[in-house]
């Protein structure tokens, strides 16, 4: 059974970073470091399929995050190509973004959010070596992240290739969520997991104060004070996290809005950035200053609006893609076979109706249980009478 919590936490993470990449708030940042949580949490999942199935996991968490992007790329690279984007064979790179494929100038800002696929698609293809030495050195596996991070930033390792510098990043919250998905958080006392979280924060954010980037205090800016002050939201959000939240799917409209949005995640990431891009003339063309509540307000929804009606058009490529049934919009309450049974004509019958009733427990009716006579001098013991 899902763990309502952590669809929760994945829900708060896309809506976080929709909302930051329209409104550009530092702070957003701080409060809710989005990404690295998404990464812990794939990182969990990702364990639970190593289990499951061993080494095919790989090549089936691929051809889930693969597709989504297929389908933006037919839109985009034409797009591209049509204007000014050279072709060259680096353009098969949006069939398997192992590096940043290539964009032109207006596709580079509107696709900027592909980093995550080329991240989230290397982490998956390390995952099994990472996960069989993090069983085995669990500490100084998980350290080496954040080890390799300090050296680039104090500048012992400057050139690093980009790929090293984002496993130092964001991969030390892949391995938390291996950590999570082996029980080792939850089986921490607060005695030990409390005070190295306040460490980390603190370290974090002492860094970040430090060492302000061109943005300010923008998280995405400052590599190694993200990663600290992440771990530390991590350890508390989702190494204390509740084995359920029931009270999710009591509230009706706040269960189905964090079920489409769980089965839609890769959609929405990949499809709103190239919307925010497309809106933001509008702050000119109305008259709206950059920080106008107003303005940032309709964005926002403009944003979502546009979003949801693609996510209508092509997010059922994620159910393909997961081999589910493909809905236009998930999570739709579907009857239980008894109930359908139930709503069936009664007659005539449809064909199978008696085993589709079995199946479901529904029991055939029966002739009324005959009344034993009373018993007469000389019966034996009513053992029969009781097990009856």
């Amino acid at each position: 059974m899902r763990n309502r919590y952590l669809d929760l936490l994945r829900f708060l993470a896309i809506v976080r970073v929709v909302v930051y990449h329209v409104i550009g708030s530092a702070t957003l940042t701080l409060i809710f470091p989005a990404m690295s949580v998404m990464f812990a949490l794939a990182g969990s999942l990702m364990a639970a399929s190593l289990d499951r199935t061993g080494a095919p996991a790989v090549a089936r968490r691929l051809r889930r995050l693969l597709p989504s992007l297929w389908v933006l790329a037919l839109v985009f690279v034409p797009a591209m190509l049509l204007t000014g984007l050279p072709f060259s064979p680096k353009v098969l790179l949006w069939l398997f973004p192992v590096s940043d494929p290539p964009a032109n100038y207006w596709g580079g800002l509107a696709l900027s959010p592909i980093w995550y696929l080329r991240d989230y698609l290397w982490f998956v293809l390390a995952s099994p070596l990472a996960l069989w030495l993090f069983r085995r050195a669990p500490l100084p596996t998980l350290l080496a992240p954040y080890a390799l991070l300090v050296l680039i930033e104090m500048g012992v390792y400057p050139d690093a290739p980009g790929v090293l510098r984002e496993f130092g990043l964001y991969f030390g919250a892949w391995l938390l969520g291996f950590a999570h998905h082996d029980g080792m958080l939850r089986r921490m006392s607060n005695r030990v997991l409390v005070p190295v979280a306040l460490a980390l924060g603190a370290a974090g954010l002492g860094w970040i104060f430090t060492h302000p980037g061109p943005r300010g205090y923008d998280l995405n800016d400052i590599h190694l004070g993200n990663a600290l002050w992440s771990a530390a939201f991590i350890l508390v959000a989702i190494g204390r996290a509740p084995a359920e939240a029931a009270w999710v799917d009591r509230i009706p409209l706040l269960s189905r809005a964090v079920t489409v949005l769980n089965r839609r995640a890769l959609t929405i990431y990949l499809w709103h950035m190239p919307f925010v891009v497309a809106l933001t003339p509008l702050v000119g063309l109305v008259g709206w200053t950059p920080r106008d509540p107003l303005g940032l307000a309709i964005r926002v929804v403009l944003v979502f609006a546009l979003v949801g009606v693609v996510t209508l058009l092509v997010g059922w490529v994620e159910d393909v893609a997961a081999r589910r049934t493909p809905e236009l919009v998930p999570g739709r309450p579907r009857p239980a076979l008894a109930e359908r049974a139930a709503t069936a004509p009664a007659s005539p019958a449809p064909a199978g109706a008696e085993s589709e009733l079995a199946a479901a427990g529904a029991a055939r009716p029966t002739a009324p249980r005959r009344v034993p006579e009373p018993r007469r001098a000389g019966d034996r013991s009513g053992t029969e009478l009781g097990a009856g």
